[in-house]
């Protein structure tokens, strides 16, 4: 009862209304610079920690629009500072800038045709995840907000993060790293802001969630021993291969007869299975890969501790052993509950009541949660998917057919523009 309490007096307290700050002009005239940038980052995509030509570009149109510059944070990181003419608080807009070793599969203009070499393999590299947009989309803020230093009290920082989708093994990087070396500091930051496109949710529209928004995601490894043998006389060994696909099986068991669903939602994938080099010979060992999904910290410690102990048990049943290694990960995103109230009338205001959409928690994973660990924090979706499309017409991220519709871009600038004077004038 305490809890609604205080919740609800919070919901009182932010029932501010959203401001006009009259930068439709300058927000409008900045439209098509943002649509060339996304293009041309689309078209020369670099992976996690080795965004050096797009940092490049980020610090250089930063510097010109007269902002304070930092780069190198995180690797390849790049931080601008721009001071309003009034004093007031920090509020900091981030946006990732990586994209992903996939192979671009459809007739854009703009296609990505970038090879590089990712875990030791030649592959195509591509912005399947819409990093590029929230690239170009920031990009324009920055240009609006420079114009307007009069409008802004306070600072706007501006966090423009490699590796979202992870650095590569052995590196550190990321939102953890930007953390680490100090990018919520110096001037400390108060609040923070993201948001992230969606190929699924139409042009024009907003969605968020309070609270746990988007899922914890961890990396396992499974490694399995049995004994080599011929594969004619499997009985000679033991087959690690039959093994892992006994240890696939009951994870999945822990997901559907041991967790409490209607709790919160919870994922085991196993995404990568190898072991052997030849048709007629049982391997010594075989490996498993996947990731845990999880939006509950005890379902959480529930799954790891269940899924060591069920590798382990079913190895034992045929004669062989397993082991289960499990990152720590990438948190919870959680959206600050009286923040996140506090900044809905601000998407109200540039996308309209009925565009903005609560919505059910996402079993994606984000490492703008590592941000709001520190700090309160607002992450929400972009509609980009055309508007004329139908209900299932649109490619999922992450994939070789993944787009985007530029029209997008326009109300992702008018929002974390408005969001941001909108929060330094409340917080004043």
């Amino acid at each position: 009862m305490k809890i609604l309490i205080s919740y609800t007096f919070l919901l009182i307290s932010f029932s501010i209304q959203a401001q006009n700050h009259g930068l439709e002009k300058d927000i409008a005239a900045v439209e098509s610079k943002v649509i060339e940038w996304r293009r041309d980052i689309h078209q020369h995509p670099e992976l996690s920690n080795r965004e050096f030509n797009t940092a490049e570009k980020i610090a250089e149109h930063l510097r010109a629009l007269g902002i304070e510059v930092q780069t190198g944070v995180a690797h390849t990181g790049v931080v601008g500072l721009l001071k309003g003419n009034r004093p007031g608080k920090v509020v900091a807009l981030r946006a990732d800038i990586d994209a992903l070793p996939v192979t671009e599969r459809n007739n854009l203009p703009f296609k990505s045709m970038v090879t590089s070499e990712y875990l030791g393999q030649e592959v195509g590299v591509m912005h399947a995840c819409g990093h590029d947009t929230h690239i170009a989309i920031m990009m324009g803020v920055a240009e609006v907000l420079s114009k307007n230093k009069d409008k802004i009290r306070g600072t706007i920082k501006f966090v423009f993060q490699p590796a979202e989708e992870g650095p590569p093994p052995g590196e550190e990087g990321g939102a953890e790293l930007m953390v680490k070396q100090g990018v919520l500091e110096n001037p400390k930051v108060d609040a923070i802001y993201g948001l992230h496109i969606g190929s699924y949710l139409p042009v024009g529209q907003i969605a968020y969630k309070p609270g746990g928004a988007m899922a914890a995601a961890q990396r396992f490894v499974v490694n399995i021993k049995g004994k080599q043998t011929h594969g004619s006389a499997p009985w000679g060994g033991v087959d690690p291969i039959f093994v892992a696909a006994k240890i696939v099986d009951g994870f999945q068991s822990i997901i559907s007869r041991e967790m409490e669903l209607t709790k919160e939602a919870a994922v085991i994938t196993v995404g990568k299975m190898s072991g052997g080099v030849r048709n007629n010979i049982i391997p010594e060992s075989a490996e498993l890969i996947g990731t845990i999904r999880t939006l509950d910290y005890d379902m959480q410690k529930q799954i790891n501790e269940r899924m060591k102990e069920m590798a382990s048990a079913i190895a034992k049943a045929y004669r062989a052993e397993a082991t289960v290694e499990i990152d720590k990960g990438v948190p919870i995103t959680y959206n600050d509950l009286a923040l996140t109230e506090a900044s809905l009338p601000s998407l109200k205001e540039v996308a309209g009541d009925d565009n903005v959409h609560l919505i059910k928690a996402i079993t994606g994973a984000e490492d703008f949660s590592f941000y709001q660990e520190k700090i309160p924090g607002f992450f929400f979706i972009l509609g980009g998917k055309d508007p004329n499309a139908g209900p299932n017409d649109h490619f999922p991220h992450h994939t070789p057919d993944f787009k985007i519709d530029d029209s997008g871009l326009l109300l992702g600038v008018k929002a974390m523009t408005e969001i941001a004077l909108d929060y330094l004038d409340r917080a004043k």
